[in-house]
């Protein structure tokens, strides 16, 4: 039984996610996918058990949200070609 029967988190990457290369076209070796998609997973249920973790010590759901989305915005890509 789930530490949390509430939680709606669907086990998997969402239905039709087509992981993308620069160039737009679909990423097609499917060990690329696989690990793609077990990235996905563990970082959302990773995101999804701070949120729960912040709600319950009294912190605003809507400032987490927006802690979560800057910490995003601000990943450095160390692949990145000089421009």
């Amino acid at each position: 039984m789930p530490d949390n029967p509430g939680n709606r988190t669907p086990p998997g990457p969402p239905s039709g996610l087509v992981w993308r290369m620069p160039d737009g076209t679909p990423v097609a070796c499917h060990e690329k996918i696989k690990v793609l998609n077990e990235n996905f997973v563990e970082l959302r249920q990773m995101l999804q058990d701070a949120l729960e973790d912040a709600v319950l010590l009294g912190c605003s759901e809507s400032q987490v949200r927006a802690v979560f989305a800057e910490m995003i915005e601000r990943l450095e890509n160390p692949y990145r070609e000089a421009e």
